[in-house]
């Protein structure tokens, strides 16, 4: 049996609600409605049949509050309350960092990293090219670090990967979603650099503005690719791809199964002895993330990633 320890949680982020009940199988939907997350709270309850992952099951957790970590521990079937994330070490045999505010992921993971734990760190992984090449120096050296955003997961993208031959040459990708650059961006671009085949970007640049964020991204030889984050819209992440043949609208709906397809891989991750997913790929779209921003800042400069 694989022990989890999970850390959390950031303001608006059920995460580590969702994912523990996801593993151990178990969750109090009245608990999780009264922190503020009904939708969670239905989507499990609208799965329940698949809820649990064989061979792994979450022990501990750490929250910011003894309050917050009393609640997800109650909600979700977890014995152990830590006082702090090191009090984790020699308990557990993986951590997932389920915060998205990637400014505290660096700090977060040191005790993890410092004792050889398997860790997977929640969308972004960072926000800065301080704390990626920080994070990229420590897998160099050997350290099990895994993260991505589960759009990467979607199977809305999946079935159109799985087509994409029969659209002819792509010409052009868009991709659209609500929210902001810093926290969803990484959404955008799990779900069509995986849909693509994880490609190098030639440049990015911002053509946006704040709550309503554009990014352009040239690959080369490849399709122009958009993304755009409002604030202000509702409705659904969505992928289309265009092509010489055809084209193909992915409508990603179905959170609870990337999401515990997301957790399968970790799982399955730990089991083998290093991360499935190759952190090369995580590299690259958080580079991506970086250099958008840094193209805001300086008013839509385009960010040539060969020079970055």
């Amino acid at each position: 049996m694989i022990r989890i320890g999970v850390l959390g949680m950031s303001p608006g982020n059920a995460h580590p609600y969702s994912w523990s009940a996801i593993v151990n199988g178990h969750f109090d939907g009245d608990e999780i409605c009264r922190i503020g997350y009904p939708a969670v709270a239905a989507y499990l309850e609208a799965n329940r049949d698949t809820i649990g992952i064989p061979g792994a099951r979450v022990t501990h957790v750490w929250a910011q509050s003894p309050e917050i970590a009393r609640s997800i521990a109650a909600a979700t079937g977890i014995s152990n309350i830590a006082q702090n994330p090191a009090e984790m070490v020699g308990e557990v045999d993986a951590v997932m960092l389920l915060r998205d505010d990637p400014e505290s992921h660096r700090e977060m993971s040191v005790p993890c990293i410092g004792a050889g734990i398997p860790l997977f760190v929640d969308k972004p992984l960072a926000f800065s090219g301080v704390d990626l090449d920080w994070f990229a120096g420590c897998v160099r050296k050997g350290s099990f670090v895994m993260s991505c955003s589960s759009m990467r997961y979607a199977a809305e993208c999946r079935v159109i990967r799985q087509d994409i031959e029969a659209l002819g040459k792509i010409s052009l990708v868009t991709a659209v979603g609500k929210k902001d650059w810093k926290k969803y961006g990484i959404h955008l671009l799990e779900a069509v650099f995986s849909l693509l085949g994880d490609p190098v970007a030639g440049s990015v640049r911002h053509a946006g503005e704040t709550d309503r964020e554009v990014v352009v991204i040239e690959l080369p030889g490849g399709p122009a690719v958009t993304l755009h984050l409002f604030s202000e819209i509702t409705g659904t992440f969505q992928v289309s791809v265009f092509g010489e043949k055809g084209w193909k609208l992915a409508e990603i709906k179905n959170s609870y199964s990337m999401f515990r397809d997301n957790i399968v891989e970790f799982v399955r991750s730990v089991e083998e002895g290093r991360p499935r997913l190759d952190f090369r790929k995580t590299e690259n779209l958080i580079r991506i993330l970086v250099a958008a921003e840094r193209s805001r800042l300086s008013g839509g400069e385009k960010i040539k990633m060969d020079s970055f």
